[in-house]
This record gives structure tokens, sequence and C-alpha cells, in this order.
């Protein structure tokens, strides 16, 4: 039975790496790889070296060559199925530009007119896209490229080292680099920049996951009304905790609520119509679980 549940979760998590690999080859593909500028990490130094060797060795190539032997290595002395999944990845990633040309499927710089190109628009198509198929990574394995095998890499041999520090630096050299390889000016590394930058937003997001929430803690001396008009008002649960006030030196109510975004207005409203109630609130990254109230 064990062997069956880890051989679903095995297929499962190839799945998940095929499709992640399909979004970054697909938007590599489509918007960065014939644009003139880079991506981040790995694959950053992978296509500076594909424009700079003029397109004698393809990207897809170059993109295996770079990334295979740290996948090869992580899986080796981290964590070989990591190492395994990482490598299906990269392998579905780097043969996406050579899958698409073969059905006739134009990238943007060549699918639109030179009028209608716009650089812009491609660095931004690009880290949307790419920033998905990064989160669907990152939220299933936490790794998403050859930076992070690097940097476990490195982490295992010197266990002291700050691993942040890799990923600021493979980035900015990227960026640093592209603006020589790229006649010296100055809007391949605009694009790489917003490209990255764009990118981070995604995954920040992806990683959050789409059912974030507002929690809110409200102290109050009347907790039986104010929870009876939150439940129904906004149809949502009240936790209600007994607490006692210092200044005051009197015992009152903590009442957690955790709302959408959209009902936040009426959320302050409700408590602003109370008398000596008062709330703080944060964003929670992801609401989860499968609660339903008694009738």
């Amino acid at each position: 039975m064990k062997k069956s549940l880890d051989l679903k979760k095995l297929l499962a998590d190839i799945l998940v790496a095929i499709i992640a690999g399909f979004v970054v080859g697909t938007a590599y593909y489509f918007f960065q790889n014939s644009n003139g500028f880079a991506p981040g990490g790995v694959g950053g130094l992978a296509t500076i070296c594909h424009h700079l060797l003029s397109d004698k060795v393809s990207w897809s190539v170059l993109m295996l060559a770079f990334n295979l032997p740290i996948f090869v290595l992580l899986g080796a002395f981290i964590n070989k199925k990591l190492g395994l999944i990482l490598i299906i990845y990269m392998v579905v990633q780097s043969s996406m530009p050579k899958l698409y040309p073969l059905i006739g499927a134009d990238p943007y710089s060549l699918a639109n007119n030179a009028e209608d190109f716009n650089i812009v628009f491609a660095c931004i198509a690009t880290g949307v896209i790419s920033g998905f198929g990064f989160s669907i990574m990152l939220k299933r394995f936490g790794a998403s490229g050859g930076t992070y095998g690097i940097s476990a890499l490195i982490k295992k041999a010197k266990p002291e080292m700050n691993i942040a520090y890799i990923s600021f630096i493979m980035d900015a050299s990227v960026v640093f680099i592209a603006f020589f390889v790229y006649g010296m000016r100055v809007t391949p590394v605009i694009c790489t920049l917003l490209n990255l930058f764009i990118a981070n937003i995604i995954v920040d997001n992806g990683l959050s996951g789409i059912k974030s929430g507002y929690k809110f803690e409200i102290i109050t001396s009347h907790p039986e009304e104010l929870s009876e008009e939150l439940m129904k008002r906004l149809k949502h649960g009240v936790t209600r905790i007994e607490v006692h006030g210092m200044y005051s030196d009197s015992d009152k109510y903590m009442l957690v609520c955790i709302i959408n975004k959209r009902q936040i207005g009426e959320m302050m409203k409700i408590i602003k119509s109370h008398e000596g109630t008062f709330a703080s609130f944060q964003k929670v990254n992801e609401v989860f679980g499968n609660f339903k109230r008694k009738v």
C-alpha cells in the first residue's frame, strides 16, 4: 500500500514538473529567446552565451549543458528525487523551443509586424508566464532552477553561508553582463530587470496562494452582539478569546475573524458602529480547510 502511494506521489510530482517546464519553456520560446534580453540566474547565463555564439549552438543545448550537471550533483549529494524532478523539468523546458517550430508556431518577434513588436511587452509576458511556472515548482518542490542547485550545494559545503546572497549575485551578474553583451545598450538591462521584478512578484503571489484573506483581531466589551452581526452580515465564523486589558485593568474579549478583501470596508463599518471596540488586521497568505457552519 505504501509503495503504491509513493508511486502515485512520484508520478504526480513528475506531472507537475512537466507542466511547469512546459509553462516556462513556452514563455522563453515565444517572448524571451529572440528578443535581446536575458532572464536571471543560470538560464540567463545560458541565454547570454547563446547570443555570444551567434546562434551556432542552440539555446536548448546550452540550457541543458548549464543546468544538468548542477542537478546531477544535487541528486548525488543532496536529494536524489529532487535532482531527478529538476532534470525532467529542465528537459521539458529546454525542449519547447524545438517543439513549437514543428507545429509552425512563431515567436512574438516574428509573429508580429515590426511596427507592432514591443520588447517591453515581451519582457512583461516573459516575467508573468515564467513566474507562474517558477511558482508551481517552488510551491511543490521548493526549487525552480540551477540557482537553487548551486545554492544548495554551496550550503552543504559551507552551512554558515547565506544562500540568499548567491541568488542575488547570480541575478546581478546577469544584469551586469547583459549590458556589455547586448551592445552596451540600456534597454536590454532594463528589460532584464523588469523581467526579474515581474517574475518575482508572480512567484510571491503564487506562493501565498489564491485563497488569501485578512485576519481581524477585535477587542470589545460586548462580544455577543458584535459576533452575531459579523456572522449575519459577513457570513464568516468568529472565534472568541477572553483577554485582560492592562491599561483599563478590566476583562475584555478578543474576536478573531478572517474575511476576504472585498469585505474589509463592511467590517470597518461594523466595528465603528460598536462603542468601545477597536481592531487590528493583517493579511494571511492562504486560508484552507473545509469548515461548514451548522444550520
